[in-house]
């Protein structure tokens, strides 16, 4: 077949290829996609000259319109960090209850403090501040060393058994492990404790094994749980007659808790977070609906 044949339909000559009866037609390109292109190409060029663009060694053309990314990068950044400082001052100077009664501060708060909780808590006590199995819930109003901000801040700042110097330390000692208590002795206090905190739970067991168990209990606990039971703030011992556990307040539990010990982990954050960052983490917290006793 010749080049130049005409297809009888539309008119335009054909490229002289066929496939299977279909003859190839000689379609020009559409004159708008080459004007699109033309109009890329001469942006592009344009756009070489008036912004920076080509590497020269260890420097690059600067662009005709003088604009340098970098330079506007870093003017936002100064601005944020002047912007920045003045808030972060005025939060160091000033106390909690200040702070707390000024709302432009508190929006603050809340802003930086959701974010510093979201990269330096949440992994532990779970987004929502809730806790997980092992890990306290924030939100709850039962606090081991105080739900102040101050108090807050400072468990934060130290840390708990942790490895600085000023770390809080907390521990309960392994009574069955350690052979301190026998089983019945375990069982009895442990009925005792469960007794405390859900007395439906315990109604049915032998009244006996409870008066024995609180026998038990002032013999070996009251000196950190207090004869009440209701836990001590100066040495992190927590109140047992409430319905908040951190390990479980399930009879098994409890036994294993009395059996094994407990002792467990909060770490410093005073080299890692500075002290406004501490302090608005606190206040954070504390603004998550806990009130503080």
């Amino acid at each position: 077949m010749d080049i130049g044949e005409r297809d009888p339909v539309t008119g335009r000559e054909t490229t002289g290829h066929e496939w299977n009866g279909i003859k190839e037609l000689n379609t020009p390109v559409p004159r708008v996609v080459l004007i699109f292109l033309a109009a890329t190409a001469t942006f592009a060029v344009l756009w070489w000259f008036l912004m920076p663009a080509w590497p020269l060694g260890s420097t690059y053309t600067k662009g005709l319109l003088g604009i340098d990314q970098r330079e506007i990068v870093t003017d936002q950044l100064r601005e944020a960090t002047a912007e920045r400082t003045e808030w972060v001052t005025r939060i160091e100077s000033l106390s909690y209850d200040e702070i707390q009664a000024d709302p432009t501060l508190m929006r603050i708060v809340e802003e930086t403090g959701s974010r510093l909780y979201g990269d330096n808590c949440a992994a532990c006590h779970g987004v929502d501040a809730k806790g997980a199995a092992n890990y306290p819930d924030l939100t709850d109003g039962d606090w081991l060393w105080g739900g102040e901000p101050e108090t807050i801040a400072e468990t934060m700042r130290v840390g708990i058994n942790s490895m600085h110097d000023e770390g809080r330390i907390a521990q309960m000692p392994a009574f069955g492990r350690d052979e301190m208590l026998d089983r019945s002795q375990i069982n009895d206090v442990a009925s005792y404790v469960l007794s405390l905190s859900d007395p439906a739970a315990s109604a049915s067991r032998d009244a006996e094994k409870v008066a024995a168990g609180r026998e038990v209990f002032l013999a070996n606990c009251a000196a950190c749980h207090g004869d009440d039971a209701k836990g001590s703030r100066d040495l992190g011992a927590p109140d047992l007659t409430d319905q908040s556990w951190l390990y479980g307040g399930d009879l098994q539990t409890i036994v294993t808790t009395i059996h094994g010990g407990r002792q467990g982990h909060m770490p410093a954050w005073d080299e890692r977070l500075s002290p406004a960052e501490i302090k608005i983490l606190a206040l954070y917290i504390r603004s998550l609906g806990v009130a503080a006793p």
